[in-house]
This record gives structure tokens, C-alpha cells and sequence, in this order.
């Protein structure tokens, strides 16, 4: 079982080549802190939608580099899935290895017990550019193999996924999550909760 540690000192441990729709090659890996400038580009080029759907304190060169400084030093593994022909961020993919009380009293709710041993959070954002063009899909398998190596067997959604998010809820479902419950967030949106088992 890999650590944060590890795969901060040791990115090439979760380094996979793959290609995206269009069959161009891409790279999906952990960020590393060489990042923070094309971080900025892929943040900033988020539009206003794609805000709406991401939890990221800031879009600019600052907000990346903090996101790069976090690199091990918290329960997060962030990783990035590069076009290889542009060399731009296409997405990011965070984890958090660690689970929220909410999460754990909402799915007791629902009668599902989590815990830090087995469970890790997902959250996915992808560039503007690179939405509805199946990547998502094509990048899950090699986040599940990911989520294995870190010694986990479920995956749940950071924060949920809102209600009205109905491109995520599509691609939640094509890739085998399934619904937990509803629950309304501290600014009054609706959220759904749902999880995906990896045995």
C-alpha cells in the first residue's frame, strides 16, 4: 500500500500513459509541485459553470501554488491528467483520504458505515475544453487502480454532487456509483450523496 509520502517522493509509482478520445496521448499522475504555473492556466480557464461545480479556494497562480505546497502534507493526493501533445492540465482528479463527520453521520443515515481504513473521497474537475468528450470515463479505471494501491475499496463524492449537476450525475452513474441520499448543503443547495464499491 502506497503512501502520500511515497508517492510524493516517487510520482513515477502512479504515472500512467493513456490517450484521450481523439486517440492523442495524455499522461494521468500525481501533481507535483513543478505544477503550479500550468495549474494556474488550467484554473484560471474554468468558467463560470465549471466554478460553480468545483470547490477550489481560488482560480489564480496563488491559489495553485497553495495547492502544490499541499503536496503530502495533508490527507489529499491530487493528480492531473496532461494532454501530452500541448502539454496543458486537461483535469484534475483529488482524493482525500480522510472522511468528514457529515459524510460518516449522513451514510450511517443511509445505513452505511464508513471508515478511513476502507473509504477515501473523489472529487473530479475537468478544463472546459476537454468536457463532454468522454475523458472522465476513459481516466476512471486508472483512478480506481489508484484508489486500490492506496489500500481502499470505496469511493465516495467529496461534498456530493448537486442535484442540478446532471452531466456529473450521467457520468457518476456510467461508472458504477450508486445512490446513498439527498441532503441539503450549509448555502441551501441541494446534493446527493453517492458511492462506488471497487470489489
Amino acid at each position: 500500500m502506497l503512501t502520500l509520502t511515497e508517492i510524493a517522493e516517487d510520482p513515477q509509482a502512479l504515472t500512467y500513459s493513456t490517450s484521450l478520445s481523439d486517440g492523442s496521448p495524455a499522461v494521468f499522475r500525481p501533481l507535483v509541485h513543478a505544477d503550479a504555473e500550468r495549474l494556474a492556466l488550467f484554473l484560471g480557464g474554468l468558467s463560470p459553470e465549471s466554478r460553480r461545480f468545483s470547490t477550489f479556494d481560488g482560480y489564480d497562480l496563488a491559489a495553485a501554488r497553495d495547492l502544490c505546497a499541499a503536496i503530502a502534507r495533508y490527507d489529499k493526493l491530487r493528480l492531473v491528467l496532461e494532454d501530452t501533445a500541448s502539454g496543458t492540465i486537461a483535469g484534475l482528479f483529488e482524493l482525500s483520504l480522510a472522511i468528514t463527520a457529515g459524510d460518516t453521520a449522513r451514510y450511517r443515515a443511509a445505513g452505511v458505515h464508513l471508515t478511513e481504513t476502507t473509504d477515501c473521497r473523489f472529487g473530479p474537475t475537468l478544463a472546459d475544453a476537454y468536457q463532454d468528450r468522454n475523458v472522465g470515463t476513459l481516466t476512471f479505471p486508472l483512478l480506481t487502480d489508484v484508489v486500490r494501491r492506496l489500500g481502499r475499496t470505496r469511493i465516495i463524492l467529496w461534498g456530493g454532487v448537486l442535484a442540478d449537476n446532471a452531466r456529473a450525475i450521467r457520468f457518476y452513474e456510467k461508472n458504477g456509483f450508486r445512490h446513498i441520499g439527498s441532503f441539503t448543503g450549509p448555502d441551501g443547495l441541494r446534493s446527493m450523496d453517492m458511492m462506488r464499491d471497487l470489489h
